[in-house]
């Protein structure tokens, strides 16, 4: 199939249409735009089969003579991007955009009318906030813009698109998820979004664009994307499909194992670099393995031997010494705690000594005042005999009641301080008492201390002799694993190299699918690039290689974009021949990129008439936006449908600056 281009002469560009095929099976058959519903109509653009050339012009390419046209900024790739939203995409802006048109267009509203399969669909979609969704079959748009309850949502249209074009198949040989629909990856392929710059074919959208793609559509691993191209090109069947998830089963299988192996590696040389620390072996000539493991269980049985004859009576001579070690710690507290109530209760007497000795001169003075007591009346000393013979005063003061109160007063102080002499005698007797209880504790905290370390010392060598004989069992257990895991690594490789070899001839298989596209490729090359040119397009194990040669192997940029386009057409052509899944449908926003030649942008445009009026007829549609200035005999009706300007804003798209 790779030589096939090499050896015959390509033929030119046909396109063999099916006999009851009179118009694409889907296109769109107007785009609509209004302020809200059933009020003010900003854009009312008619398309039709064939080509649709929307146009900004650029510099002085106006044709009504507005000065130097501004040919950007006029609305062409937001025109695209509602023509993807009213077919089925969740966005038709970025955030920013969007938010600007809402805030516009509060209750806006864009409409189109779907033809698939001679059936309308009307499609309407809010450009503001708080609208429903609806899709109607065999349904008036206007009508429907104006549609009231409940909404129907997105889903019957693509729901249709798949059932009557894509087919069940599709999603399955694809290989999209569970629950993904097939329509919306396929609509990302028809509908490139201009940040791709048409850079590559299996670029369709850019994070730029803030279109919220599923996958595969966007993201950077392009595998998935060329296995939903190969499906919806019919490239594909379900037993390579198959094949393919076995290869994939067996490569992450692979993966596995060699991750298992080299942590079984990792493990191996881990333990056996602790083993030669821990015995002592690092200055020690060792031979390789597996004879390196037999030194190193001869050495480590030896030491568990040793550790074994430790003595081992350590155990009870330890339990005897703790439970010595809590006596005396007893004994210790109780001697403190009866030497801290006699300090406790010192300072208590000594205050009770303070208060009595404080009333002795009370009553030493009581006792004088008996012996010569003061008038009660005129508060005057008399003497007893006076007092005797005194008719005021009937009470005088017993003066032998007073002094008993007063040696025994002293009496109690004396026996005070003979109570606080022997508190202090019997402290001082503790502070031996407590000082031998605290010797005794801490001695017998040392010696648990002390049996406790060589109980510690006998398990820690018991416990690394014996991790030591096991780290030797289980690094010998290693070699076993690592040889079953090197088997199993061996017939794992074999096993996809040769569900490698069944894929490769697949891709023979399909040689002819493939060789259908790079025929009609080749084919749309020479047109644009003359008879000397000619393209390729492959399937490898790397992915769809696509080549243009035009006096040699052409890769600069503008080259680059030109095999996109023309593999978008060489897939357009089998499309309408009906050798696909997917519609006879494509949009191409601006894409004029790089340094490619006006010369050769017009072909294109008169590829495009061509395939309509000579080839295949209205049985494809074809969008294409441009800032550059079509070919004059076809930048006109019908092919021209509308006109769009930067400035002023009533020229854009919306009718206004946003």
């Amino acid at each position: 199939m790779s030589q096939q281009d090499e050896l015959f002469p390509v033929p030119p560009l046909s396109v063999e249409v099916p006999k009851d095929l009179t118009e694409p099976r889907l296109w769109v058959r107007r785009l609509k735009i209004w302020k809200e519903p059933g009020g003010e109509i900003i854009r009312d653009i008619e398309l039709r089969p064939g080509l649709n050339i929307i146009w900004s012009p650029d510099g002085d390419d106006d044709p009504e003579g507005h000065g130097r046209a501004i040919g950007h900024g006029s609305g062409k790739t937001l025109f695209c991007r509602l023509l993807r939203y009213c077919l089925g995409e969740p966005r038709f802006a970025d955030e920013v955009q969007r938010d600007a048109i809402s805030a516009t267009f509060l209750n806006g509203v864009v409409g189109a009318e779907v033809m698939l399969d001679g059936v309308c669909w009307a499609v309407t979609r809010p450009l503001g906030v708080g609208r429903k969704h609806f899709a109607i079959e065999d349904g008036d748009l206007d009508v429907v813009a104006r549609m009231e309850g409940t909404a129907t949502g997105i889903e019957p249209l693509i729901d249709a698109i798949e059932a009557k074009i894509l087919g069940e198949e599709a999603s399955q040989l694809a290989r999209l998820s569970a629950g993904q629909r097939a329509w919306p990856v396929a609509l990302a392929w028809a509908t490139r979004d201009q940040e791709c710059r048409f850079d590559d074919v299996l670029d369709w959208r850019s994070p730029a664009s803030g279109s919220d793609a599923p996958q595969p559509a966007s993201g950077e691993s392009k595998g998935p994307r060329l296995l939903a191209m190969r499906a919806f090109l019919s490239a594909i069947t379900e037993e390579e499909q198959a094949t393919r998830r076995q290869e994939q089963d067996l490569a992450s299988q692979l993966d596995q194992a060699k991750r298992q192996r080299s942590f079984l590696e990792w493990d191996q040389g881990r333990r056996v670099e602790s083993l030669i620390r821990e015995l002592g072996l690092g200055d020690t000539s060792l031979p390789d393995m597996p004879l390196l493991l037999d030194s190193l269980k001869s050495v480590a049985e030896e030491k568990l031997a040793a550790a074994a004859k430790l003595p081992s009576g350590v155990r009870a001579e330890l339990d005897e010494a703790r439970r010595a070690s809590q006596n005396a710690r007893i004994a210790l507290r109780d001697v403190e705690l009866k030497a801290a109530g006699l300090d406790a209760k010192l300072p208590i007497e000594e205050k009770l000594l303070t208060q009595m000795s404080s009333e002795i001169p009370g009553l030493s003075a009581a006792a004088q005042s008996a012996a010569s007591p003061i008038c009660p009346i005129c508060e005057v000393p008399i003497d007893t005999a006076l007092a005797e013979g005194c008719k005021l005063s009937h009470k005088l003061p017993d003066q032998a009641q007073c002094r008993a109160r007063w040696e025994a007063k002293r009496q109690e102080v004396d026996a005070q301080r003979q109570a606080i002499a022997s508190f202090r005698a019997e402290i001082d007797a503790l502070k031996p008492e407590v000082a031998l209880a605290r010797q005794k504790a801490q001695q017998a905290e040392d010696r648990v201390d002390r049996l406790e370390k060589a109980a510690d010392t006998r398990n820690t060598s018991w416990r690394t002799a014996t991790r030591n004989v096991e780290d030797v069992q289980r690094s010998a257990e290693l070699v076993d694993e690592l040889a079953h895991a090197e088997s199993a690594i061996r017939k794992l490789d074999e096993d996809l190299q040769r569900v490698r070899e069944r894929l490769r001839g697949f891709e023979y298989k399909q040689a002819k699918a493939i060789g259908a596209i790079s025929q009609k490729f080749s084919a749309i090359i020479r047109r644009l690039l003359g008879d000397d040119a000619k393209g390729i397009v492959r399937l490898t194990g790397k992915g769809l290689e696509i080549s243009v040669e035009a006096g040699g192997d052409r890769r600069t940029a503008a080259i680059q974009s030109l095999k996109v386009l023309a593999f978008d057409l060489a897939c357009l052509c089998l499309s309408i021949e009906g050798r696909t899944r997917i519609p006879a449908f494509l949009i191409h926003d601006s894409p004029r990129e790089a340094d490619l030649g006006q010369t050769i942008y017009d072909e294109h445009f008169r590829l495009l008439r061509a395939l309509e009026e000579e080839l295949a007829g209205g049985t494809f549609q074809y969008l294409i936006t441009t800032t550059t200035r079509p070919p004059q005999d076809i930048n006109k009706g019908p092919w021209r449908r509308a006109v769009l300007r930067g400035a002023p804003g009533r020229e854009r798209l919306l009718g206004c600056d946003l």
